[in-house]
């Protein structure tokens, strides 16, 4: 698969992945999903999943630093204002660039285009908030962030996932 796969499959997560109701019950389940797994496999990540009025779980795991908070308030933030997985972006602008566009108005110390921030979208509603994580490679936050998401709702994780990434 090539970057236009993984492009439309995450748009494929985005458009799949949608709640018919989310609340702190919800929010919970997806962030000890996402601690379980971080604990069974030893990933040093931060986990945060919030609605826009405020954040509902949040776990930091023995390997993170005090910039991994930073950059999942960045993320979720761009997901906020975008309504785009942040893993999208970073794959739709194609290069290297991680700046956005000045035309944007999406400041660097509040925005940040690196994958691992999923939206939370509700049936009938839209976009409600963001699980994101921090602390692995871009491309593996996301997964991480899919794959619970994907056993809170029910569906075969597997047949959603991006393929491994390659080293």
């Amino acid at each position: 698969m090539g970057i236009a796969d993984d492009i439309a499959r995450i748009i494929e997560q985005e458009r799949g992945l949608v709640f018919s109701a989310f609340d702190e019950h919800t929010a919970f389940a997806i962030g000890l999903a996402i601690r379980e797994r971080a604990s069974r496999e030893a990933l040093g990540l931060v986990a945060d999943v919030r609605l826009w009025d405020r954040p509902l779980f949040y776990c930091a795991m023995p390997g993170t630093t005090a910039d991994n908070p930073n950059w999942v308030r960045r993320k979720a933030n761009t997901v906020q204002r975008l309504h785009k997985s942040t893993y999208r972006l970073v794959l739709e602008a194609g290069g290297e660039e991680r700046l956005f566009p000045p035309h944007k108005g999406l400041s660097p110390d509040d925005y940040v285009m690196a994958g691992g921030s999923f939206p939370i979208a509700v049936r009938g509603v839209g976009v409600v908030g963001a699980a994101t994580v921090s602390g692995l490679h871009e491309r593996d936050d996301h997964d991480v962030v899919v794959a619970a998401i994907c056993g809170v709702l029910g569906v075969d994780a597997a047949a959603l996932a991006l393929p491994p990434r390659r080293h």
